[in-house]
């Protein structure tokens, strides 16, 4: 894991501003440190496609900004492994974590999302790396479907993993996230929506930066 807040941007390429491999490399250059890829209606070649661009773009992003980013596939293992992905990340309708561990590897992060405390604890005693708790606050990049836990959730999960915020984390708010335990964000809408990604990118970093010290 990362030392510092970890910002991770959620894709949704039909919300980008530009082609997804070209927002991706301007976020991570800003200074995101993990990208999920998660387009699910994609499947087979277009996903393995996209997948293969992003992860070009996004480490060639963290080359040229001096940094490391990891990049995870959602749910689905095998594209993962195809196109030597950092890790997976299991939706609800995924593999249970025992069983996608047996396949992906030890070496590569799994994570999972989690709409309470009781199932981020429950996908660490399945051996998870760490959970999405989602929402936090009103999504921008999707209707609202559940009601915001709000910050008391990130504290009620304690240290059973490292937790990353989802769910209407802009500026404001995220550094609250980063101080009530969270290990750091997940983002879509406040980077991909934004009319310069990129500099939205720098911002939260600095944000997130500074609600750690």
């Amino acid at each position: 894991m990362r030392d510092g807040p970890i910002l991770c941007l959620v894709t949704d390429r039909r919300i980008a501003r530009m082609p997804l491999d070209e927002a991706v490399a301007a976020v991570v250059f800003g200074g995101v440190d993990w990208v999920q890829l998660r387009e699910r209606d994609l499947e087979g070649r277009d996903l393995y496609e996209l997948a293969t661009r992003v992860i070009a773009a996004a480490r060639d992003a963290a080359r040229r900004r001096g940094g490391t980013v990891r990049v995870l596939i959602n749910r689905r293992i095998d594209i993962a492994l195809a196109v030597d992905a950092d890790g997976v990340h299991l939706g609800f309708d995924a593999l249970p974590v025992a069983q996608a561990r047996s396949l992906l590897g030890a070496e590569r992060l799994l994570g999972v999302s989690a709409h309470t405390p009781d199932e981020v604890r429950a996908a660490a005693a399945e051996g998870a790396n760490y959970a999405h708790l989602a929402p936090i606050f009103a999504p921008l990049s999707k209707p609202l479907e559940r009601t915001p836990l709000g910050l008391a959730a990130i504290a009620a999960c304690g240290d059973a993993l490292p937790l990353l915020a989802q769910g209407g984390l802009q500026a404001h708010c995220a550094a609250q996230a980063i101080r009530a335990g969270a290990a750091g964000v997940a983002v879509t809408g406040a980077l991909l929506a934004a009319a310069d990604p990129g500099a939205a990118a720098q911002a939260l970093r600095a944000t997130l930066d500074g609600a750690s010290r």
